[in-house]
Protein backbone atom coordinates (compact mmCIF):
# COMPACT_ATOMS: atom_id res chain seq x y z
CA UNK A 1 0.00 0.00 0.00
CA UNK A 2 1.25 3.63 -0.62
CA UNK A 3 0.30 7.11 0.47
CA UNK A 4 -0.04 10.11 -2.39
CA UNK A 5 -0.34 13.10 -0.45
CA UNK A 6 -1.93 16.26 -2.90
CA UNK A 7 -1.15 19.69 -1.89
CA UNK A 8 -3.70 22.92 -1.84
CA UNK A 9 -2.82 23.77 -5.54
CA UNK A 10 -3.37 20.29 -6.83
CA UNK A 11 -6.71 19.83 -5.54
CA UNK A 12 -7.22 24.09 -5.98
CA UNK A 13 -9.31 23.90 -9.13
CA UNK A 14 -12.45 21.61 -10.10
CA UNK A 15 -9.79 20.42 -13.12
CA UNK A 16 -7.26 19.66 -11.37
CA UNK A 17 -9.06 17.30 -8.86
CA UNK A 18 -10.00 15.45 -12.12
CA UNK A 19 -6.53 14.73 -12.43
CA UNK A 20 -6.01 13.96 -9.28
CA UNK A 21 -8.65 11.32 -9.69
CA UNK A 22 -6.86 10.19 -12.87
CA UNK A 23 -3.30 9.75 -11.08
CA UNK A 24 -4.91 7.68 -8.63
CA UNK A 25 -6.62 4.97 -10.63
CA UNK A 26 -3.33 4.74 -12.89
CA UNK A 27 -2.39 1.28 -11.12
CA UNK A 28 -4.12 -1.07 -8.79
CA UNK A 29 -1.47 -0.46 -5.80
CA UNK A 30 -3.84 0.03 -2.44
CA UNK A 31 -3.47 3.63 -1.89
CA UNK A 32 -4.42 5.95 1.10
CA UNK A 33 -5.17 9.79 -0.87
CA UNK A 34 -4.27 12.27 1.89
CA UNK A 35 -5.08 15.70 0.87
CA UNK A 36 -4.82 19.57 1.56
CA UNK A 37 -7.88 22.19 1.80
CA UNK A 38 -8.54 24.14 -1.27
CA UNK A 39 -5.42 26.78 -2.17
CA UNK A 40 -6.58 29.89 -0.29
CA UNK A 41 -9.01 28.02 2.31
CA UNK A 42 -6.83 27.87 5.05
CA UNK A 43 -5.65 31.62 4.64
CA UNK A 44 -10.05 32.73 4.26
CA UNK A 45 -10.21 29.93 8.01
CA UNK A 46 -7.71 31.71 9.52
CA UNK A 47 -9.02 35.54 8.23
CA UNK A 48 -12.18 34.28 9.71
CA UNK A 49 -11.01 33.31 12.80
CA UNK A 50 -8.93 36.60 13.80
CA UNK A 51 -11.96 38.32 13.04
CA UNK A 52 -13.66 36.47 15.64
CA UNK A 53 -10.87 36.87 17.98
CA UNK A 54 -11.49 40.80 17.46
CA UNK A 55 -14.69 40.47 17.97
CA UNK A 56 -15.84 41.46 14.22
CA UNK A 57 -18.42 38.95 13.37
CA UNK A 58 -19.34 41.07 10.24
CA UNK A 59 -16.28 41.13 8.89
CA UNK A 60 -15.86 36.91 9.90
CA UNK A 61 -19.45 36.50 7.73
CA UNK A 62 -18.50 38.71 4.99
CA UNK A 63 -15.29 36.01 4.54
CA UNK A 64 -17.63 33.01 5.42
CA UNK A 65 -20.26 34.36 2.57
CA UNK A 66 -17.43 34.53 -0.23
CA UNK A 67 -16.05 31.42 0.66
CA UNK A 68 -19.29 29.56 0.41
CA UNK A 69 -20.23 31.42 -2.95
CA UNK A 70 -16.27 30.57 -3.84
CA UNK A 71 -17.49 26.34 -3.13
CA UNK A 72 -21.14 26.79 -4.66
CA UNK A 73 -18.92 27.65 -8.30
CA UNK A 74 -16.45 24.88 -7.30
CA UNK A 75 -18.93 22.29 -7.07
CA UNK A 76 -20.79 23.55 -10.48
CA UNK A 77 -17.24 22.86 -12.30
CA UNK A 78 -16.47 19.72 -10.48
CA UNK A 79 -19.66 17.32 -10.59
CA UNK A 80 -21.28 16.90 -14.11
CA UNK A 81 -24.45 15.84 -12.93
CA UNK A 82 -27.55 17.61 -11.24
CA UNK A 83 -27.77 14.58 -8.75
CA UNK A 84 -23.92 14.86 -8.12
CA UNK A 85 -23.83 18.43 -7.68
CA UNK A 86 -26.76 18.60 -5.01
CA UNK A 87 -25.66 15.94 -2.90
CA UNK A 88 -21.97 17.59 -2.62
CA UNK A 89 -24.08 20.90 -1.83
CA UNK A 90 -26.06 19.52 0.83
CA UNK A 91 -22.75 18.08 2.48
CA UNK A 92 -20.66 21.41 1.98
CA UNK A 93 -23.76 23.41 3.67
CA UNK A 94 -22.89 21.29 6.62
CA UNK A 95 -19.66 22.93 6.57
CA UNK A 96 -20.88 26.80 6.46
CA UNK A 97 -24.09 25.86 8.38
CA UNK A 98 -21.07 25.05 11.22
CA UNK A 99 -19.17 28.89 10.24
CA UNK A 100 -21.93 30.19 10.55
CA UNK A 101 -23.36 29.14 13.85
CA UNK A 102 -20.09 30.35 15.52
CA UNK A 103 -21.03 33.72 14.36
CA UNK A 104 -23.30 33.46 17.38
CA UNK A 105 -20.86 31.93 20.41
CA UNK A 106 -18.46 33.09 22.24
CA UNK A 107 -14.92 32.72 20.59
CA UNK A 108 -11.93 30.07 21.83
CA UNK A 109 -8.68 28.50 20.66
CA UNK A 110 -10.72 25.26 20.83
CA UNK A 111 -13.06 26.49 18.43
CA UNK A 112 -10.72 28.41 16.21
CA UNK A 113 -8.48 24.37 15.80
CA UNK A 114 -12.51 23.76 14.80
CA UNK A 115 -12.66 26.58 11.91
CA UNK A 116 -9.55 25.46 10.75
CA UNK A 117 -10.38 22.17 10.29
CA UNK A 118 -12.85 22.69 7.64
CA UNK A 119 -11.03 22.70 4.62
CA UNK A 120 -9.71 19.91 4.76
CA UNK A 121 -13.21 18.24 5.81
CA UNK A 122 -14.88 20.00 2.71
CA UNK A 123 -11.78 19.15 0.52
CA UNK A 124 -12.10 15.42 1.04
CA UNK A 125 -15.69 15.19 0.80
CA UNK A 126 -16.28 17.22 -2.29
CA UNK A 127 -13.82 14.92 -3.84
CA UNK A 128 -15.60 11.95 -2.40
CA UNK A 129 -18.22 13.12 -4.37
CA UNK A 130 -16.43 13.42 -7.71
CA UNK A 131 -15.00 9.85 -7.01
CA UNK A 132 -18.44 8.45 -6.43
CA UNK A 133 -19.86 10.21 -10.00
CA UNK A 134 -17.71 8.64 -11.71
CA UNK A 135 -18.06 4.93 -10.39
CA UNK A 136 -14.60 4.93 -8.73
CA UNK A 137 -14.64 2.44 -5.81
CA UNK A 138 -13.15 4.22 -2.57
CA UNK A 139 -13.70 4.81 0.53
CA UNK A 140 -13.38 8.12 2.91
CA UNK A 141 -11.43 7.41 5.93
CA UNK A 142 -11.67 10.40 8.77
CA UNK A 143 -8.51 11.70 9.77
CA UNK A 144 -10.07 12.07 13.33
CA UNK A 145 -10.70 8.74 13.97
CA UNK A 146 -7.04 7.72 14.01
CA UNK A 147 -4.55 10.82 13.97
CA UNK A 148 -3.91 11.89 17.44
CA UNK A 149 -1.40 14.48 18.98
CA UNK A 150 -0.24 14.51 22.82
CA UNK A 151 -0.44 16.72 25.01
CA UNK A 152 2.81 18.07 24.06
CA UNK A 153 1.55 18.55 20.52
CA UNK A 154 4.07 15.30 19.01
CA UNK A 155 1.78 12.40 16.97
CA UNK A 156 1.44 9.41 19.07
CA UNK A 157 3.11 6.99 16.18
CA UNK A 158 2.02 4.05 18.01
CA UNK A 159 -1.55 4.93 18.94
CA UNK A 160 -1.76 6.25 14.72
CA UNK A 161 -0.71 2.84 13.39
CA UNK A 162 -2.98 0.70 15.90
CA UNK A 163 -6.29 3.03 15.09
CA UNK A 164 -5.62 2.63 11.11
CA UNK A 165 -5.06 -1.02 10.87
CA UNK A 166 -7.88 -1.68 12.52
CA UNK A 167 -10.15 0.70 9.76
CA UNK A 168 -8.15 -0.77 6.87
CA UNK A 169 -8.50 -4.26 8.32
CA UNK A 170 -12.47 -3.28 9.16
CA UNK A 171 -12.48 -2.25 4.77
CA UNK A 172 -10.24 -4.96 3.00
CA UNK A 173 -12.95 -4.74 0.19
CA UNK A 174 -11.37 -1.00 -0.69
CA UNK A 175 -8.53 -0.19 -2.61
CA UNK A 176 -8.49 3.43 -2.56
CA UNK A 177 -8.74 5.64 0.91
CA UNK A 178 -9.28 9.67 1.10
CA UNK A 179 -8.17 11.03 4.13
CA UNK A 180 -7.76 15.04 5.41
CA UNK A 181 -4.18 16.20 5.83
CA UNK A 182 -3.68 18.00 9.05
CA UNK A 183 -6.34 18.30 11.22
CA UNK A 184 -6.29 15.54 14.29
CA UNK A 185 -7.14 15.49 17.64
CA UNK A 186 -5.24 16.17 20.99
CA UNK A 187 -4.88 14.62 24.63
CA UNK A 188 -8.01 16.14 25.34
CA UNK A 189 -10.20 14.64 22.23
CA UNK A 190 -10.36 17.90 20.57
CA UNK A 191 -10.09 18.85 17.28
CA UNK A 192 -6.14 20.02 17.06
CA UNK A 193 -3.81 20.18 13.75
CA UNK A 194 -0.39 19.82 12.89
CA UNK A 195 0.43 23.45 12.24
CA UNK A 196 0.49 24.90 8.26
CA UNK A 197 1.78 22.87 6.05
CA UNK A 198 0.94 19.81 8.21
CA UNK A 199 -0.31 17.74 5.31
CA UNK A 200 3.33 16.58 4.19
CA UNK A 201 3.75 15.57 7.96
CA UNK A 202 0.12 13.78 7.98
CA UNK A 203 0.98 11.45 5.15
CA UNK A 204 4.68 11.30 6.52
CA UNK A 205 3.06 9.67 9.37
CA UNK A 206 0.57 7.56 7.59
CA UNK A 207 3.29 5.84 5.84
CA UNK A 208 5.01 4.98 8.65
CA UNK A 209 2.13 3.62 10.69
CA UNK A 210 1.38 1.32 7.36
CA UNK A 211 4.76 0.46 6.37
CA UNK A 212 3.71 2.13 2.79
CA UNK A 213 5.90 1.29 -0.04
CA UNK A 214 6.55 4.69 -0.97
CA UNK A 215 4.89 8.15 0.40
CA UNK A 216 3.89 10.46 -2.81
CA UNK A 217 4.02 14.28 -2.85
CA UNK A 218 2.44 15.62 -5.01
CA UNK A 219 2.77 19.92 -5.44
CA UNK A 220 3.16 22.17 -8.55
CA UNK A 221 6.84 21.85 -8.68
CA UNK A 222 8.77 19.12 -10.03
CA UNK A 223 10.43 17.87 -7.33
CA UNK A 224 13.11 19.48 -5.07
CA UNK A 225 14.99 22.20 -6.68
CA UNK A 226 19.05 22.89 -6.12
CA UNK A 227 17.73 26.85 -5.46
CA UNK A 228 14.50 29.04 -4.61
CA UNK A 229 12.48 29.47 -7.91
CA UNK A 230 10.73 32.00 -6.95
CA UNK A 231 14.20 34.10 -6.32
CA UNK A 232 15.90 32.43 -8.28
CA UNK A 233 16.10 32.34 -12.22
CA UNK A 234 17.81 29.00 -13.28
CA UNK A 235 17.00 25.89 -11.50
CA UNK A 236 17.25 22.71 -12.29
CA UNK A 237 15.55 19.88 -10.04
CA UNK A 238 17.43 17.12 -7.78
CA UNK A 239 17.10 13.30 -8.94
CA UNK A 240 17.73 11.66 -5.36
CA UNK A 241 18.63 13.04 -1.75
CA UNK A 242 19.14 11.56 1.38
CA UNK A 243 16.76 11.78 4.30
CA UNK A 244 19.49 13.96 6.36
CA UNK A 245 19.59 16.07 3.14
CA UNK A 246 16.32 16.23 2.74
CA UNK A 247 15.82 17.75 6.57
CA UNK A 248 18.02 19.72 6.60
CA UNK A 249 16.77 21.36 3.01
CA UNK A 250 13.23 21.64 4.39
CA UNK A 251 14.44 22.98 7.95
CA UNK A 252 16.13 26.16 6.58
CA UNK A 253 13.39 27.03 4.16
CA UNK A 254 12.84 24.93 1.52
CA UNK A 255 8.94 25.16 0.80
CA UNK A 256 8.40 21.90 -1.09
CA UNK A 257 8.35 19.66 2.21
CA UNK A 258 7.43 20.08 5.74
CA UNK A 259 10.30 20.04 7.79
CA UNK A 260 8.62 17.33 10.03
CA UNK A 261 7.54 15.31 7.63
CA UNK A 262 10.94 13.89 6.88
CA UNK A 263 11.80 12.11 10.14
CA UNK A 264 8.81 9.56 10.49
CA UNK A 265 9.72 8.42 6.87
CA UNK A 266 13.25 7.94 7.69
CA UNK A 267 13.14 6.31 11.31
CA UNK A 268 10.33 3.60 9.17
CA UNK A 269 12.59 4.02 6.25
CA UNK A 270 9.40 4.80 3.61
CA UNK A 271 10.75 5.98 0.22
CA UNK A 272 9.78 9.68 0.24
CA UNK A 273 9.17 10.95 -4.04
CA UNK A 274 8.42 14.33 -4.62
CA UNK A 275 6.56 14.56 -7.84
CA UNK A 276 4.39 17.31 -10.16
CA UNK A 277 0.56 16.59 -10.44
CA UNK A 278 0.54 19.09 -13.15
CA UNK A 279 3.96 17.47 -14.69
CA UNK A 280 2.84 13.25 -13.94
CA UNK A 281 5.87 11.90 -15.92
CA UNK A 282 8.64 14.27 -14.77
CA UNK A 283 11.24 12.19 -12.53
CA UNK A 284 10.52 14.59 -9.16
CA UNK A 285 12.81 13.89 -6.71
CA UNK A 286 13.39 10.53 -4.56
CA UNK A 287 14.72 11.21 -0.60
CA UNK A 288 15.85 7.60 0.92
CA UNK A 289 18.71 6.50 2.71
CA UNK A 290 20.53 6.89 0.47
CA UNK A 291 22.00 10.04 -0.89
CA UNK A 292 22.66 8.83 -4.86
CA UNK A 293 26.32 11.40 -4.67
CA UNK A 294 28.54 13.24 -2.95
CA UNK A 295 28.66 17.24 -2.87
CA UNK A 296 26.85 20.27 -3.04
CA UNK A 297 23.18 20.14 -4.27
CA UNK A 298 21.00 22.93 -2.97
CA UNK A 299 20.90 26.06 -1.22
CA UNK A 300 17.40 27.05 0.60
CA UNK A 301 17.10 30.36 2.87
CA UNK A 302 14.94 30.79 6.14
CA UNK A 303 13.43 34.22 7.02
CA UNK A 304 12.25 35.17 10.48
CA UNK A 305 15.61 34.70 12.38
CA UNK A 306 16.73 36.82 15.11
CA UNK A 307 19.94 36.61 16.45
CA UNK A 308 20.94 36.89 20.11
CA UNK A 309 24.53 37.34 21.59
CA UNK A 310 25.68 36.80 24.89
CA UNK A 311 28.77 38.62 25.71
CA UNK A 312 30.73 37.62 29.21
CA UNK A 313 34.14 37.03 29.71
CA UNK A 314 33.78 36.20 33.35
CA UNK A 315 30.93 33.49 32.73
CA UNK A 316 31.47 31.92 29.34
CA UNK A 317 34.15 29.28 29.80
CA UNK A 318 32.60 28.76 33.19
CA UNK A 319 31.60 24.86 33.74
CA UNK A 320 28.04 24.66 32.95
CA UNK A 321 27.54 28.30 31.22
CA UNK A 322 26.17 26.95 27.99
CA UNK A 323 23.66 24.51 30.08
CA UNK A 324 22.29 27.41 31.87
CA UNK A 325 21.73 29.15 28.62
CA UNK A 326 20.04 26.18 26.75
CA UNK A 327 17.65 25.85 29.89
CA UNK A 328 16.15 29.41 29.50
CA UNK A 329 15.57 28.53 25.76
CA UNK A 330 14.21 24.99 27.07
CA UNK A 331 11.65 26.21 29.27
CA UNK A 332 9.82 28.60 26.54
CA UNK A 333 10.07 25.31 24.18
CA UNK A 334 12.24 27.65 21.87
CA UNK A 335 14.14 25.64 19.34
CA UNK A 336 17.54 27.43 18.10
CA UNK A 337 18.70 26.90 15.14
CA UNK A 338 22.85 28.00 14.82
CA UNK A 339 25.40 28.40 17.85
CA UNK A 340 28.73 30.16 17.58
CA UNK A 341 31.23 30.13 20.51
CA UNK A 342 33.98 32.28 20.84
CA UNK A 343 36.21 32.91 24.70
CA UNK A 344 33.77 35.52 25.29
CA UNK A 345 30.66 35.70 23.28
CA UNK A 346 28.22 32.96 22.63
CA UNK A 347 25.77 34.01 19.06
CA UNK A 348 22.66 31.93 18.61
CA UNK A 349 19.77 31.93 16.53
CA UNK A 350 15.73 31.54 17.04
CA UNK A 351 12.84 31.55 14.30
CA UNK A 352 10.22 31.83 17.22
CA UNK A 353 10.32 35.10 18.79
CA UNK A 354 7.30 34.41 20.78
CA UNK A 355 8.89 34.51 24.11
CA UNK A 356 11.80 36.84 23.06
CA UNK A 357 11.01 39.62 25.74
CA UNK A 358 11.39 36.37 28.86
CA UNK A 359 14.22 35.28 27.15
CA UNK A 360 16.59 38.29 26.88
CA UNK A 361 15.42 38.92 30.54
CA UNK A 362 16.98 35.58 31.67
CA UNK A 363 19.89 36.28 29.80
CA UNK A 364 20.77 39.42 31.46
CA UNK A 365 21.99 37.88 34.42
CA UNK A 366 25.00 35.92 32.51
CA UNK A 367 26.05 39.12 30.95
CA UNK A 368 25.60 41.83 28.00
CA UNK A 369 22.99 40.36 25.23
CA UNK A 370 22.51 42.19 21.88
CA UNK A 371 20.08 41.54 19.29
CA UNK A 372 19.75 41.54 15.45
CA UNK A 373 16.19 41.22 13.84
CA UNK A 374 14.87 40.73 10.41
CA UNK A 375 17.75 38.14 9.65
CA UNK A 376 17.68 35.45 6.97
CA UNK A 377 19.67 31.77 7.29
CA UNK A 378 21.17 30.42 4.19
CA UNK A 379 22.38 27.34 3.57
CA UNK A 380 24.21 25.03 1.62
CA UNK A 381 23.24 21.40 2.30
CA UNK A 382 24.92 18.16 0.33
CA UNK A 383 26.09 15.11 0.84
CA UNK A 384 29.23 15.04 2.77
CA UNK A 385 29.35 19.05 1.30
CA UNK A 386 33.21 19.17 2.10
CA UNK A 387 34.36 16.50 -0.09
CA UNK A 388 33.21 19.04 -2.85
CA UNK A 389 35.92 20.35 -4.77
CA UNK A 390 36.53 23.91 -3.55
CA UNK A 391 33.83 24.73 -1.83
CA UNK A 392 34.38 26.75 1.00
CA UNK A 393 36.48 29.01 -1.59
CA UNK A 394 33.81 29.08 -3.65
CA UNK A 395 31.67 29.64 -1.11
CA UNK A 396 33.34 32.74 0.62
CA UNK A 397 34.60 34.10 -2.62
CA UNK A 398 31.23 34.08 -3.86
CA UNK A 399 29.76 36.10 -1.10
CA UNK A 400 33.10 38.52 -0.89
CA UNK A 401 30.18 41.66 -0.81
CA UNK A 402 27.84 40.23 1.73
CA UNK A 403 27.55 41.65 5.27
CA UNK A 404 27.85 37.78 6.70
CA UNK A 405 26.75 38.22 10.60
CA UNK A 406 27.40 34.26 11.56
CA UNK A 407 28.88 31.29 9.70
CA UNK A 408 28.37 27.40 11.04
CA UNK A 409 30.18 24.72 9.89
CA UNK A 410 31.05 21.18 11.38
CA UNK A 411 27.95 20.68 13.11
CA UNK A 412 26.59 18.37 10.34
CA UNK A 413 28.44 17.14 7.28
CA UNK A 414 25.58 17.65 5.17
CA UNK A 415 25.56 21.67 5.55
CA UNK A 416 27.05 25.23 5.98
CA UNK A 417 24.98 27.57 6.90
CA UNK A 418 25.54 31.73 6.99
CA UNK A 419 23.46 34.02 8.40
CA UNK A 420 23.03 37.61 6.48
CA UNK A 421 20.60 40.49 6.95
CA UNK A 422 17.18 40.20 5.66
CA UNK A 423 17.49 42.33 3.23
CA UNK A 424 20.60 40.29 1.45
CA UNK A 425 18.71 37.01 1.47
CA UNK A 426 17.78 37.58 -2.32
CA UNK A 427 21.32 38.77 -3.50
CA UNK A 428 23.02 36.08 -1.76
CA UNK A 429 20.82 33.39 -3.12
CA UNK A 430 21.26 34.52 -6.75
CA UNK A 431 25.13 34.70 -6.49
CA UNK A 432 25.47 31.27 -4.43
CA UNK A 433 23.80 30.28 -8.03
CA UNK A 434 26.12 31.40 -10.07
CA UNK A 435 29.37 31.03 -7.91
CA UNK A 436 28.81 27.19 -6.56
CA UNK A 437 26.05 26.06 -9.71
CA UNK A 438 27.40 27.87 -12.65
CA UNK A 439 23.75 29.12 -13.17
CA UNK A 440 23.27 31.94 -14.05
Amino acid sequence: MKVMKFGGTSVGKPERMHDVATLITRDNEEKIVVLSALSGTTNSLVEIGAAMANGDRAAAKQVIDKLDAHYQTFISNLLATEEAQTKCRAIIAEHFEFLNIILKISFNEALNKDILAQGELMSTKMFSCYLEEKGINHMLLPALDFMTIDSYEEPQIGSIKVKLSQLLNQNKDKKIFITQGYISRNARGEVDNLKRGGSDYSASLIGAAINASVCEIWTDIDGMHNNDPRIVKKTVAIEQLSFDEAAELAYFGAKILHPASIWPAQHYKIPVKLLNTMQPDAKGTLITEEAGSVGVKAVAAKDGITAIKIKSSRMLLAYGFLRKVFEVFEKYRTSIDMITTSEVAVSLTIDNSTHLDEIIRELEPFGTVELDKDQAIVSIVGNEIGKTEHILSKLFESIADIPVRMVSYGGSPHNVSLLVPASYKTQTLQILNKGIFGLD
